[in-house]
């Protein structure tokens, strides 16, 4: 095994994992890339990135450069001497004189198993298109969108009742994993082109896409309620008021003489309204202003829904 000096380049709490991960191994970190503090919460106050906060602590060196394509930002980099950069969830493309840097190119820790979902959004695509297995590639990053040769994969179930939260989770401890079982070696590992046939795009999330249609299917509506929760939210026309739907559970029902959209029972165990295809059980909504509760919770405060 070879020692290596790595720079780490990743944002959100889904990187964390792998950071530290690699702080936990024998090579150096001699540096850290993470986006720019961003404002946030109701003050509007610069917060410093999940990545950030993690580096600071372990006294490591912290470069947020607004873009890695002018000759400033990339001969910081490259006067780093790093053997190895490795990329989880940063944020920035990597121009291609930045990804020839390092002696030993840039990794990718991916949260889909690529090709199946390439892009921004690999968990939330997952999820509402229906698919029962998931996991993470580790990534020769090459100048295209998750285009790179395949190092290493390490793949997962995705369960029933998996949420865009505890998916996000349970992969980005995954790809630590992978990341700290392929570390030592991970020069020498060797690689598998990907299939181009069988990518798809996984888009950004945008909160227009978090309103449900009820003349959808209760399944597809089901799991856009587990795909957006925790971002953007699933929302619905209820009672003649918007709530933001945090659970749901399709149910296979009958066909039913009542109107798309309408509600059919309000009880403890759940508001039911009738879908294109189905029932969707709505379980914990929120009202605006207001805190995620139970259906049976939301009954007993409006008892005149319950029917």
């Amino acid at each position: 095994m070879t020692k290596k000096r790595i720079i780490f380049a990743g944002t959100p709490q889904f990187a964390v994992p792998s950071l530290l991960a690699l702080l936990n191994s024998k090579h150096t970190v001699c540096a850290v890339y993470t986006q720019p503090d961003r404002k946030a919460g109701r003050g509007r106050k610069l917060q410093a990135s999940p990545v950030k906060s993690v580096a600071l602590e372990h006294g490591i060196d912290v470069y947020q450069p607004i873009s890695l394509k002018d000759t400033e930002s990339q001969a910081q980099l490259q006067a780093l001497q790093a053997d190895l950069m490795i990329v989880v969830a940063y944020g920035l493309l990597l121009p291609k004189t930045v990804l020839e840097m390092p002696s030993f190119g840039c990794i990718n820790v991916h949260a889909s198993l690529l090709p199946r979902w390439r892009g921004a959004a690999p968990i939330q695509r997952a999820l509402l298109a229906g698919d029962t297995i998931t996991g993470v590639t580790l990534m020769q990053i090459d100048v295209g969108l998750d285009t790179g040769a395949m190092l290493k994969t390490e793949s997962c179930e995705i369960l029933p009742d998996d949420t865009g939260q505890t998916l996000h989770d349970r992969l980005s401890d995954l790809g630590a994993q992978l990341l700290a079982n392929t570390i030592d070696e991970i020069e020498t590992l060797p690689t598998t082109p990907q299939d181009n046939n069988l990518a798809n795009y996984a888009k950004k999330l945008e909160k227009a896409e978090a309103r449900l249609d009820w003349q959808a299917a209760a399944i597809v509506l089901e799991r856009k309620v587990r795909a957006f929760n925790p971002w953007p939210v699933a929302q619905a026309e209820i009672f003649g008021q918007t709530l933001r739907i945090w659970a749901a559970k399709a149910l296979p029902l009958p066909p039913v003489t009542t109107s798309i959209g309408s509600v059919i029972q309000a009880q403890r165990e759940g508001i039911d309204v009738v879908t294109g295809e189905g029932i969707l059980r709505l379980l914990t909504v929120q009202r605006a202003g207001g805190k995620a509760i139970s259906v049976g919770d939301f009954l007993n405060a409006h008892p005149k829904w319950i029917k």
